[in-house]
């Protein structure tokens, strides 16, 4: 696994904090917050790979808000839906809106391992197509490049 960036939402302070020693102990670079509107903030300071999002938080922003919000942000970072109360009509609005998976609460350090692995594995081969996308356009239209250096400039 390389090392990616995780974001980790959690009203349940002991599972949080337990969470980001684990992944950090696999040099899974982890922030952790506690509400939706502190995860908002951090999108502002930091690009994320992974974000594990719970859906059911007390007051403020639900899961699903904010997933809104991330997708609005930081639209390719890969959510995985984290909770404790299985709902299918959430889970089905969290996937339409572009969630990764999503997960039952309690869920094994392993099995959250195999499902970050492949939301990175998603992630990594989308930005793949994206690098491959403009150095193809650079070639097609490489008058295009010197346009937007000489904007930059001014």
């Amino acid at each position: 696994m390389d090392y990616p960036s995780v974001l980790v939402v959690d009203d349940e302070v002991d599972f949080l904090e337990t969470l980001i020693k684990r992944f950090q102990k696999r040099n899974i670079d982890t922030t952790g917050v506690t509400s939706g509107e502190k995860a908002l903030e951090m999108l502002d300071e930091k690009m994320f790979d992974i974000i594990i999002l719970d859906v059911k938080m007390p007051g403020g922003m639900d899961g699903i808000e904010v997933l809104r919000e991330i997708k609005r942000k930081q639209p390719l970072a890969e959510v995985l839906l984290l909770t404790g109360h299985a709902s299918v009509e959430t889970s089905i609005e969290g996937m339409k809106m572009g969630a990764f998976d999503y997960l039952l609460k309690p869920i094994k350090l392993e099995d959250l391992l195999i499902k970050l692995q492949e939301a990175l594995d998603k992630k990594y081969a989308h930005d793949q197509k994206i690098r491959k996308a403009r150095i193809k356009d650079l070639f097609r239209f490489p008058d295009r490049m010197l346009q937007e250096e000489s904007e930059d400039k001014k």
